[in-house]
């Protein structure tokens, strides 16, 4: 299926999102340290458009995720959020940072999430159908027979049957679970949805149904997706762009054709070497193999925080944040991508 051609028009808007986790220590437990899990990433969604976030675990991604729905605030107790963002509601532009949980309410009808892991983001002692009726109950005045049709409806639509309303998970497998999820993100008519590596916990061939139903869906409600994923080929074939994280910053953002095919920034081919090829005799060009480990967020790197593995870091990397600028068609957040270039066609 042909990826969602986007209408142009602006919903969210990310500006500078900072995200720091306190670490507490000692007798007292007090604030020892910081984690820099998001450090500076700004980005735009579109309607109706798939924008891929990609990264290494511990890259921000997920967090990045919680953050632009504000639920980091009322779960971890500490956490410091700095920037913008701004969602492009039908009553007007809100910084959705800057809302209290309670004020936050009358949004999160508006834009939903599906969770990484189908098997724990399900209440085990509710029915799916009283799973899915959960946000109607909260954001709409339908009345009971209402919720019940629309319940079945959803069910039918995610590609299981109305009669399995009065079920408990613990009954299905984990693509129906994910399915389910999909359905309760889906119940409120929401504009963005927020997905959490929806299909990292689930079996390749169930990955792909589990992908086509998310873009059937959004061709036939019109809604935009943030897909969480550290598999660049999963994203590519469902993004119309793609940014690449890297310990809490974006290094290259650019529509997913010339980010997979045609990657610019060190780490963006190293991460793309490292997709699987289906032919196990084929040798694979330009193999990238980085050094070392990913370092702590609690200590970043001066700089650059992707020079400790680069290839072709330089001692000009140690000074300054790289920002975004044009290479190619795309935004990329290096100075030296000639230097990578060259580098790879002499190997």
């Amino acid at each position: 299926m042909s990826k969602t051609t986007s209408s142009g028009k602006v919903l969210l808007e990310v500006k500078n999102l900072r995200v720091r986790f306190p670490v507490q220590g000692g007798i007292m437990m007090r604030k020892v340290a910081e984690v820099k899990a998001v450090d500076g990433v700004s980005f735009t969604v579109k309607a109706r458009e798939t924008l891929g976030l990609v990264g290494e675990s511990g890259c921000g991604k997920s967090t990045t995720g919680k953050a632009l729905i504000n639920l980091l605030r009322p779960t971890v107790p500490g956490v410091i959020l700095e920037g913008q963002v701004i969602y492009h509601a039908p009553d007007g532009p809100v910084d959705l940072l800057a809302l209290s949980n309670s004020q936050m309410r009358r949004y999160r009808s508006l834009i939903q999430m599906i969770f990484q892991d189908p098997y724990s983001s399900l209440n085990p002692r509710l029915t799916v159908g009283k799973i899915i009726e959960e946000p109607l109950l909260v954001h709409t005045n339908m009345l009971a027979p209402e919720r019940n049709k629309k319940v079945k409806e959803l069910l039918v639509r995610v590609g299981l049957g109305g009669e399995q309303a009065a079920r408990y998970p613990h009954e299905f497998s984990g693509g129906q679970r994910q399915r389910i999820g999909i359905a309760r993100a889906l119940a409120t008519n929401p504009e963005i949805i927020i997905a959490d590596e929806p299909v990292s916990a689930l079996d390749v061939s169930i990955q792909a149904q589990v992908i086509n139903l998310m873009q059937e869906l959004q061709d036939e409600f019109g809604i935009a997706y943030v897909f969480i994923a550290h598999d660049l080929s999963v994203v590519e074939h469902i993004a119309d762009r793609i940014a690449v994280m890297y310990l809490g910053n974006v290094v290259e953002l650019g529509t997913s054709d010339h980010v997979y095919f045609e990657p610019q920034h060190p780490y963006s081919r190293a991460l793309l070497s490292a997709v699987p090829m289906p032919d196990p005799d084929r040798s694979r060009p330009n193999r990238i193999v980085l050094e070392g480990d990913v370092p702590t967020p609690m200590a970043k790197p001066s700089g650059c925080g992707f020079r400790t593995r680069c290839p072709i870091a330089e001692a000009s990397c140690a000074k300054d944040i790289p920002a975004l600028r044009q290479v190619k068609g795309r935004m990329v957040a290096c100075p030296l991508t000639e230097k990578m270039s060259k580098l790879l066609k002499s190997s």
